[in-house]
């Protein structure tokens, strides 16, 4: 730096100061800016069954972080309604882990029963779903569990109920064998469960656990996966693994209709109008597209190997799909429904919600 008449040098040397000063204050607004516009975006959570959690920031589009959940094969995943806490089914060790999204640490593990897979959170309550009689592995072929008499394989599930406040497993609800998907009505007062070893869908009383109606899917198709109702109440969805099809319920849970889809359809979701339907086709590869009043298909989104398991983001402008032998989340334009982009999720990524909450085959918005 040039010296002038009457520029001393502790003159200059505040200046550099300020400088410095500015450069520094640049640099933080930048980062709280950075952050600011990631909260405001929200975070996606994403399970891997041999892993942990991967931390997506929406902003970006780019995982930031991983979580330990100190157990072995995380599935099912749920967030609090305050965005607070993050719940993980883990295989393993029968349990529910439950972890400060803000830090990553894993506040308590609590016991739920055998072979935990689906998580809902309603209030300060998570429900579970759990495969007692299931072996592991990949299902058995379409055909041959009819074959099966063997009594252990009709073990009944239970819905372990876990109340977050307290932590600890306060009752069961008793669910068909190898219960899967979770939904509840509108009104809150039923849980509705797919069961896929004995092919029903049953509705229970949410408080009680009374056994409010079973409904047979054999005839339509068998494994019932997927669950899921119309943001207005008034229909519930439920995606047959094993017929390609899914079968719509009434609001009272009458049989209506089924679909065609792609191969092993699992999850399914309606968008937030409810104006369209999306159903993960696992080996067709496909995320399929539908009219929610005619049923009739409008596209197939090619997409990855063994995806179950989606979610919108909270602005509903794009959906993200969790394909494990893919080992990535693919980005999906909602609205152009194409591809965007593949973020790298290794060790068979399984589930995805986000926070704030949107809709998606495991969450409602």
């Amino acid at each position: 730096m040039k010296f002038t008449p009457g520029f001393s040098k502790t003159r200059m040397s505040l200046l550099l100061l300020a400088l410095v000063a500015g450069a520094a204050g640049c640099s933080k607004e930048k980062t709280e800016d950075a952050q600011a516009a990631a909260n405001a975006a929200g975070f996606a959570y994403v399970t891997s069954q041999d892993a942990g959690v991967s931390v997506i920031d929406l902003a970006t589009m780019e995982v930031i972080k991983q979580f330990d959940v100190k157990a072995v094969g995380p599935r099912g995943l749920a967030v609090t309604d305050d965005g607070k806490k993050l719940i993980v089914a883990t295989r393993e060790n029968e349990s529910l882990s439950v972890i400060d999204t803000a830090t990553g640490e894993v506040l308590q593990q609590i016991p739920v029963g055998k072979n935990p897979e689906f998580v809902r959170v309603k209030g300060d309550f998570a429900y579970v779903s759990s495969e007692p009689s299931a072996k592991g592995g990949p299902p058995p072929k379409p055909g041959t569990e009819e074959e099966d008499d063997d009594d252990e394989e009709k073990i009944p599930a239970k819905i372990a109920v876990v109340d977050l406040v307290a932590g600890k497993k306060v009752r069961e609800i008793t669910g068909g064998p190898e219960t899967e998907g979770i939904e509840f009505s509108a009104d809150g007062s039923k849980l509705v469960i797919t069961n896929e070893a004995d092919n029903t869908v049953t509705v229970h009383n949410i408080e009680t656990g009374e056994l409010l109606k079973t409904v047979s899917t054999h005839e339509h198709g068998d494994r019932p996966r997927g669950i899921k109702a119309s943001p207005d109440g008034n229909t519930y969805l439920a995606t047959l693994e094993y017929g390609n099809k899914f079968m719509v319920l009434d609001k009272d849970f009458n049989f209506v209709r089924t679909v065609d889809t792609g191969q092993t359809p699992y999850g399914i979701a309606y968008d937030h109008s409810g104006e369209h339907i999306f159903v993960a086709a696992n080996k067709e590869k496909v995320l399929q597209v539908f009219n929610a009043k005619t049923y009739e298909k409008i596209k197939d989104i090619p997409t990855g190997n063994r995806c179950w398991h989606f979610s919108f983001t909270p602005d509903d402008k794009q959906i993200l799909l969790a394909c494990g032998k893919s080992d990535a989340v693919f980005v999906i334009d909602a609205e152009k429904l194409e591809v965007t982009k593949q973020i790298e999720v290794k060790n068979m990524p399984w589930g995805v919600v986000t926070y704030p909450k949107a809709m998606g085959s495991i969450a409602t918005k």
